[in-house]
């Protein structure tokens, strides 16, 4: 199994904000958002603030590559 959070990063050039502006808005770590940069797992807490502070769904956040490793 493998995640991106391609679509996260996309959403956040969209509205013109930084991993960092981010990390404010959510009120996370700075090992958070290091983690989602790696493609690794965050708990469902970190995404439904994400979800709710950027008004957008859970695909528009993350996803899911079956049986494989995510693309880099």
């Amino acid at each position: 199994m493998g995640f991106s959070y391609k679509p996260l990063w996309k959403v956040l050039v969209d509205k013109n904000k930084t991993k960092e502006d981010m990390r404010l808005e959510i009120k996370t770590s700075s090992a958070t958002i290091a983690k989602m940069g790696k493609g690794e797992y965050v708990s469902m807490e970190v995404l439904d603030k994400i979800c709710n502070t950027y008004n957008v769904k859970i695909e528009d956040v993350i996803e899911h590559f079956q049986n494989e490793k995510a693309p880099e």
